[in-house]
């Protein structure tokens, strides 16, 4: 053993086996959230850890309880909550890498999205480490595949998160199946009330652990914008990614169809580019993440929903293509960079009207973003001409040029010229029909675009509010409209109206159905609409097109206690009517929170949900804005 960990993880208390996996991986000394953490949970605490994402929670929870884990058991023992199935996957890596000299421990992941045949062969298999979504663990303790019984630990992870999610109700209810006997850790990047009610019911004296940080993002990133005008943003993201010195960048998207646009916009240009939307299969997700872990991609073009939980030290770069819709996404995106004591750099495209958005941002980072000018047409020549000489240097020394050297000889005997004309003309060749080179004069065309940009610029028209339904109707009897209402600042997405089988009666609020209809439909929230909830039944704009799969599912899955059982809005001739005498409220658990129960079943699981290959893509899907390629 080293030195450094001796007087680092192994002054925690941590066993040889932990401290060799630790030495391995070239961890040398412990975070404040480890430091502080991992003790109390040696020792059977409970802890209450607030912290930033990117500090290291992972391990402060992991080491400890694995090292109180009995690998002669096998029945679940250890139970991590985690909000998405890619922190989920992230956290089951985590523990099964650190667990890898402690013998006979086995842990297992289970999220939407995924078949229940391998999940329910790994549950048989006696993992002692559960790690999954509140949806997805709520649904196998229903059917009866996972028992709590032997749980001796239950892990909130980013607790914060589930409750912006909507799960924190499940999360309630998934802690009342635990025994009453069980150790509990909650970490969250924030602290607000509903978490700290959780904290106050399900946690037994805990030691509360907090991190200060001087500011909501690590000081080690770097943060710019570039005001937007003069040449379009793939243009612009091309000349930044030209002329920065990345190892590995992420590219933030708002929609699914613009992961795919820009991806295929910088591949086309040289880089080896993926996307990452919830079209996109689990697997092939998965291998696009190892890829960028292995250094096989410079960059991945994501939306917020898809790249939830990714971590890859080597990001060194993120680029925000389109602003994010609120401070806590940015704060998000930005934590992919500056990772394990590295320097990160964070740059935003930023139009005109969202210069308050990029205000609000400083003034929840607390730090300045600096505008930073676009690349130069010579920056990115000059570049070009490096790359470009790099590769004909790069070619010289191999055995293929003896083939090219007869060819050029016979050039040179023929016809009476100059061996570099030759030489050039094969440069030609190789570049092709695309200039090498950006004209240097479009630097001025695109300053006087810009400026005229400005010039002709509108005042901002005043933001209208987020349509989720008027408060007040609740619980009214009057029969809704049948015809859905616009999508607000997406007007070329088609909208259907739905009801739903769940109302006020049962506790139902917004944010339960929107949570549920998100996440069983994979649905970015932004894309649902109107929402109105009445007694005993509910109304929901969604976009048109979506496939009858994901419908299936929506049907299936709980809220409240019941199931949702959507079907198109008719008018008041299909209202529901409930049988009297029924309980309007679940009992027990979680009270006076409009407690939710949902089952979700089939969560996530799109088998199939792009229809087939010869069929156009619906815009329902995260970000799913696709009129613009699918008019449909």
């Amino acid at each position: 053993m080293t030195d450094s960990n001796s007087t680092g993880f192994a002054s925690l208390g941590l066993p040889f086996p932990v401290l060799r996996v630790l030495e391995e991986l070239g961890y040398e000394t412990p975070s404040a959230i480890q430091a502080n953490s991992i003790p109390p949970l040696l020792e059977g605490k409970d802890v209450l850890g607030m912290a930033q994402t990117g500090t290291g929670k992972t391990a402060a929870f992991a080491l400890p309880l694995l090292v109180r884990t009995n690998p002669d058991f096998r029945t679940p023992q250890v139970l991590v909550l985690a909000p998405t199935r890619e922190l989920a996957q992230q956290v089951a890596e985590a523990a099964k890498t650190y667990s890898k000299h402690m013998s006979g421990i086995n842990v297992t992941a289970i999220y939407g999205g995924s078949d229940y045949g391998s999940q329910l062969r790994e549950l048989k298999r006696g993992p002692q480490w559960v790690v999954g979504t509140p949806g997805r663990v709520m649904d196998h303790l229903r059917r009866g595949t996972l028992s709590l019984a032997d749980i001796k630990a239950v892990v909130l992870d980013e607790a914060d998160e589930m409750l912006r999610m909507g799960f924190i109700d499940d999360v309630n209810w998934i802690l009342e199946q635990a025994p009453a006997k069980r150790q509990v850790a909650l970490f969250s990047a924030t602290m607000p009330k509903e978490i700290q009610r959780v904290a106050e019911t399900h946690l037994n004296e805990p030691v509360q652990v907090k991190i200060e940080s001087k500011t909501t993002t690590n000081d080690r990133i770097r943060q710019r914008y570039w005001f937007v005008g003069g040449v379009h943003k793939n243009d612009a993201l091309l000349r930044i990614a030209e002329t920065e010195d990345f190892d590995a960048m992420m590219i933030f998207v708002r929609t699914k169809q613009a992961t795919e646009e820009v991806a295929d916009f910088m591949a086309a240009n040289g880089f080896r580019c993926a996307p990452l939307n919830g079209d996109i299969p689990q697997q092939q997700r998965e291998r696009a993440v190892e890829k960028l872990k292995a250094g096989k991609l410079d960059m991945i073009v994501a939306t917020d929903v898809a790249a939830r939980g990714l971590d890859v030290e080597r990001i060194s770069h993120v680029i925000n293509y389109d602003i994010p819709q609120d401070t806590e996404s940015y704060v998000h995106r930005i934590g992919r960079t500056g990772r394990a004591g590295r320097e990160g750099e964070a740059i935003v495209f930023v139009r005109g009207r969202e210069k308050r958005m990029l205000r609000d941002i400083e003034k929840a980072t607390r730090q300045p973003i600096e505008e930073m000018p676009l690349p130069s047409a010579a920056q990115v020549n000059e570049k070009r001409r490096e790359a470009f000489r790099a590769r004909i240097i790069d070619a010289l020394n191999t055995e293929k040029n003896a083939l090219y050297r007869e060819i050029i000889e016979s050039v040179l005997t023929e016809h009476p010229v100059d061996a570099l004309d030759v030489a050039a003309a094969c440069a030609s060749l190789i570049q092709g029909d695309k200039a090498l080179f950006i004209d240097e004069k479009a630097d001025q065309k695109m300053q006087e675009r810009k400026k005229r940009d400005r010039d002709d610029r509108e005042p901002r028209q005043q933001r209208e509010p987020r349509d989720r339904g008027d408060r007040g109707n609740r619980g009214r009897k009057a029969t809704p409209d049948i015809n859905p209402l616009p999508l607000k600042g997406q007007p070329g997405v088609d909208m259907v109206r739905y009801m739903v089988g769940v109302g006020y009666d049962d506790g139902l609020r917004p944010g339960n159905l929107v949570g549920a209809v998100a996440n069983e439909a994979d649905l970015e929230s932004r894309y649902i609409g109107h929402i109105e909830i009445l007694e005993n039944y509910s109304i929901v704009d969604l976009p048109a097109g979506m496939p009858p799969e994901t419908m299936k599912t929506l049907r299936n899955a709980r809220v409240c206690g019941r199931a949702l059982e959507i079907k198109e809005f008719k008018g008041e001739a299909g209202v529901p009517e409930r049988k009297p005498g029924g309980p309007k409220r679940r009992d027990g658990g979680f009270k006076g929170k409009g407690s939710k129960d949902r089952d979700f079943k089939g969560s996530r699981d799109f088998k199939g949900s792009r229809d087939s290959k010869d069929k156009p893509r619906k815009p329902h899907r995260k970000g799913g804005n696709a009129p613009a390629r699918n008019a449909d």
